[in-house]
């Protein structure tokens, strides 16, 4: 699944987000998602990109319907 900037994703617990860009790990040179939430205070946040864009443990959360963690709705 290719990430896109500015587009609202919905995580599979039900919140909306805005990805505002990627960044790097300064000590890996990871890629990471930096997101804000759409919701409250409109915190940012960051996640590793590997795990922003992977699978539902469907283990863990064996209700719930959405394939990945963050799911995109709308392209901006």
């Amino acid at each position: 699944m290719e990430l896109v900037i500015k587009g609202i994703y919905k995580h599979f617990k039900g919140k909306y987000y805005i990805v505002e860009d990627i960044a790097l790990d300064s000590e890996t040179l990871e890629e990471v998602v930096v997101y804000r939430q759409l919701y409250g205070d409109h915190k940012l946040f960051i996640r590793k990109k590997e795990m922003f864009l992977s699978l539902v443990d469907k283990e863990k959360y064996p209700n719930v319907t959405q394939k990945y963690r963050f799911e995109l709705i709308r392209e901006d």
